[in-house]
């Protein structure tokens, strides 16, 4: 992979839509007028951390943070007119804001962009499964719940289907496993336990179904997602049990970094009542 990227610049393209056209958001799109251009070699962690940044600034009433929504979002004087809507900002409308303060009409068309710049069209399947899948667990990191807006809980389901289905282009059946394993969570996050169940069972089975290309790591990982999602279902025995199995092969990896992280994992809750 070359890592010496050539600037990344908002396309022009002979046609336009409405800003709340659906169609906007899209690879060559383009957002005209006061715009700041991305640069040189950009990272897309980066910038989704300061799309988080930007929508935490905002509920905060940071002046800066408020500006830059109020000038770029399409519906931006409305979004910070008020206290309690600038305390309902979602992550999207934050992703939007900053993708239009460098010149795209939406954050996938900055998205693409930027992938496109930074990696060969072969390895894109790769790439977006990867940035997918970060920014499914840190938007978990951050503590999606069923409560959180809707389009917060949208950009964490919808962004793990999309992951995996990026995976099944260019990976095996360990990176299908670990798609399924973020789905699961996902699922569980924003309230949707029968569709965790559905996505932990195929985990489990496609890491017992693979042991060839599966780490040490990905069974207690699949018995963690599957005994939250049977508990969150009503299963708490069969849960419990699944929890005991992923605590015991936990102790059995090989690596102590990888049981670090597991260790930490079944530390988190919830547990759909497995505490009590």
């Amino acid at each position: 992979m070359n890592d010496t990227a050539t600037p990344v610049t908002a396309p022009v393209h002979g046609h336009d839509h409405a800003p709340d056209d659906p169609a906007h958001d899209h690879d060559h799109s383009r957002h005209t007028g006061d715009v700041v251009p991305l640069p040189g070699n950009p990272d897309l962690k980066q910038l989704a951390t300061q799309a988080k940044d930007l929508r935490r600034g905002v509920r905060r009433g940071v002046p800066d943070d408020v500006a830059t929504v109020a000038a770029h979002h399409p519906r931006g004087a409305e979004l910070t007119a008020t206290a309690a809507g600038r305390a309902a900002l979602t992550l999207r409308d934050a992703q939007v804001a900053l993708a239009r303060k460098h010149g795209f009409e939406g954050w996938q068309a900055l998205v693409q962009n930027v992938g496109r710049a930074r990696v060969e069209e072969r390895d894109m399947h790769r790439w977006f499964g990867v940035e997918l899948n970060n920014e499914v667990w840190s938007l978990l990191g951050d503590g999606i719940t069923p409560d959180s807006p809707q389009d917060d809980k949208d950009l964490v389901l919808y962004g793990a289907y999309a992951s995996a289905r990026h995976w099944r282009e260019c990976g095996d059946a360990a990176n299908a496993a670990r798609a399924e394993h973020a789905i699961a969570r996902a699922a569980l996050a924003v309230g949707e336990p029968d569709v965790a169940l559905r996505h932990a069972r195929r985990c489990l089975a496609l890491v017992e179904a693979n042991p060839d290309v599966t780490a040490d790591w990905d069974a207690p990982f699949a018995h963690e997602a599957l005994a939250r999602a049977l508990a969150a279902t009503g299963d708490l025995e069969a849960g419990r049990a699944h929890r005991e199995t992923a605590v015991r092969l936990t102790a059995a990896c090989a690596d102590p970094g990888d049981r670090e992280v597991l260790e930490a994992e079944l530390s988190r809750a919830p547990w759909f009542g497995l505490d009590a």
